[in-house]
């Protein structure tokens, strides 16, 4: 997008705007002349943003976002120990716990393996995972249906299998190329009932 024609500090917000994910340049450039027209709404926002980056950090039991460390899903008495589920991104934890049906603790991974970006096992919160495994009797992989998530099934299924921990995947129920948080609530349910051993 040409900024030549916007005033330098509006040219930044649509850049600022335009790198987020699904954000493209007009969207941006739409979004920008609304802020500027509705400062308060501004205003709300950086203050919500600001609010965000300074209360909300990692869970350093399960890497979910928390307010306060460890989560109440590590604390819950309530959730069955011997079960852990394992997913990409701390929005995948919150579409799984829309379903109601899931009641075992989490462990956030922050990414897949993706040689081509450079992604590797130490790039992921996977030596933690491997701390956490006392008493835990069976694990759901629970990455996206891509190349990535399948690549990062197969290492974390070979990694865990000499502990004799049973380890299993979500079903098909979920699209390939598709993601945890817009799948909708059924097909979230189906899949979970229809994990088996990998």
């Amino acid at each position: 997008m040409d900024f030549f024609y916007y005033p330098e500090p509006l040219a930044d917000l649509i850049a600022a705007l335009s790198r987020l994910p699904g954000i493209g340049p007009k969207t941006a450039a739409r979004l920008s002349f609304y802020l500027l027209q509705h400062s308060s709404d501004a205003t709300a926002l950086a203050q919500a943003i600001e609010a965000a980056l300074a209360d909300i950090l990692q869970c350093s039991v399960c890497g979910n976002y928390t307010v306060e460390d460890p989560c109440k899903i590590c604390i819950s008495i309530k959730r069955d120990r011997g079960l852990l589920c394992i997913v990409e991104q701390p929005r995948d934890v919150v579409a799984l716990e829309r379903t109601g049906e899931y009641h075992g603790l989490y462990h956030v991974l922050h990414g897949v393996l993706s040689p081509i970006d450079g992604v590797g096992p130490d790039d992921l919160n996977i030596k933690s995972l491997l701390q956490r495994l006392q008493g835990v009797q069976e694990v759901v992989i629970a990455v996206n249906p891509t190349i990535e998530g399948e690549t990062t099934a197969l290492y974390l299924s070979r990694l865990l299998k000499p502990l004799n921990i049973t380890v299993t995947r979500l079903a098909r129920g979920l699209p390939v190329g598709g993601d945890l948080e817009y799948a909708d609530d059924i097909t979230i349910v189906r899949a979970l009932e229809g994990r088996r051993q990998i």
